[in-house]
């Protein structure tokens, strides 16, 4: 009776979200009956909860062992690998869930939200319909559906079908935020920011919401929004579609220099061309952290930005600022160390930008090594008044080099 009774207060306090409280009781428990399957799951849950995924996955692979017909179990498994991105092997266990208890809903759900991640959006909106023929007011499937079919292009019946969530639970501050970032993918920045609002008045610490009221508040400068849209369409697209619009660009923009050094017919067509894409691509790059200086001015957008956020926007605003002086500085002198350090500090903003960016060791590192050798060039510049080439070119390729490995980096983590 007294382990019933501290189960029960365990499960209560996960509900409440004070996992590491929970955690402890379970812990204790757990010394006492190391094979209780309740225990195993909740203190699974409760280290989950915590993002500690190694340890909870440690624990359900216990009670599976105990209990492999149990679908919870898996359930909970296909979460967990869900949130390491490993989303293979939650499609995986998701769908033994499925085939080891097919009436509950939310094993579908699971599924859908898995299948999103991977962009498998038909899919996604099976799994989802099929979430909610077993249980129609099922809030959950309700926004994997709209979400899915917001992706399809089915604008009309996604926010039909997120309304009806509303409708069922009018306080959920998850379906507010969903229903926020449909409409800012949408355009409608304005109702975007409503429901973002009213998402983190249910919920203050709702990250997702966090996230969707920045991105709104920085859609208010006509340029970001068109950043904005172009962000929706490429992260809508699978990783090899986003390398070919990648490459495809690069590519392209060097076929088109081509033409235009071989052809004086069409090279003051081209060059206006060439350059617009070049402004282009250098702004997806900073376009960002420039945005969120910016945001910092604003008395409610400052508070939402992370400490990071505000580290990369004042590092990229310090860059931005000293190329800017630096070209001042040429015109005045005819100094040809201003311009370089001019093209030193501008190139700079795009890996500074970046700087936090997943897996931070390698980013930073590579930080590191690209100010080390430009600070070399525009020291030897200023002090011997000499270029050294071979840095230069080193730093050069080292820059060029960066847009890709952060391409990679950026479409593994969002694929």
């Amino acid at each position: 009776m007294i382990t019933d009774g501290l189960i029960q207060k365990a499960a209560l306090l996960l509900q409440q979200g004070r996992y590491s409280e929970a955690e402890n009781i379970l812990g204790q428990l757990l010394t006492q009956n190391p094979n209780d399957i309740d225990t195993l799951t909740l203190l699974s849950e409760a280290n989950f909860q915590q993002k500690k995924y190694d340890k909870a996955e440690e624990l359900v692979n216990n009670a599976i062992a105990l209990s492999p017909d149990e679908s919870s179990l898996f359930y909970l498994k296909s979460r967990i690998y869900l949130y390491k991105d490993e989303y293979r092997e939650a499609e995986k266990y998701a769908n033994t869930a499925i085939s080891l208890l097919p009436e509950d809903e939310n094993n579908y759900v699971i599924l859908s939200n898995i299948l999103l991640a991977q962009k498998k959006f038909q899919d996604a909106l099976d799994a989802a319909d099929r979430a909610l023929s077993l249980a129609p007011d099922n809030v959950f499937a309700l926004n994997m559906r709209s979400t899915a079919l917001l992706k399809l292009n089915n604008k009309d019946e996604s926010f039909r079908t997120i309304e009806e969530a509303l409708h069922e639970n009018p306080n959920n501050p998850h379906t507010h935020a969903n229903y926020g970032w449909g409409l800012l993918e949408k355009g409608d920045k304005k109702k975007a920011l409503e429901h973002f609002s009213e998402a983190l008045k249910n919920d203050p610490d709702n990250s997702f919401a966090q996230a969707g009221m920045v991105e709104a508040l920085k859609a208010r400068f006509v340029f970001y929004r068109l950043f904005l849209k172009y962000s929706f369409w490429m992260s809508n697209l699978t990783s090899k579609y986003q390398w070919g619009v990648i490459l495809g660009f690069y590519f392209g923009t060097k076929f088109l220099q081509r033409i235009a050094s071989n052809n004086e017919t069409l090279r003051p067509f081209l060059i206006p061309i060439i350059v617009l894409l070049a402004l282009f691509a250098f702004s997806t790059w900073i376009i960002g952290p420039v945005s969120n200086l910016f945001l910092r001015l604003n008395y409610y957008g400052k508070h939402l930005l992370s400490r990071e956020e505000k580290m990369s926007s004042s590092l990229v605003g310090i860059f931005l600022g000293t190329s800017i002086l630096s070209v001042i500085g040429y015109f005045i002198s005819k100094d040809q160390a201003f311009l370089i350090l001019a093209i030193f500090t501008f190139t700079m903003m795009i890996p500074v930008g970046k700087i936090f960016n997943q897996p931070r060791n390698i980013f930073v590192g590579y930080n590191i090594i690209m100010f080390l050798l430009g600070g070399y060039v525009v020291f030897q510049t200023f002090v011997n008044h000499i270029v050294p080439d071979n840095i230069a070119i080193i730093y050069f390729f080292g820059f060029l080099a960066f847009q890709f490995l952060g391409n990679y980096f950026s479409i593994n983590r969002k694929n």
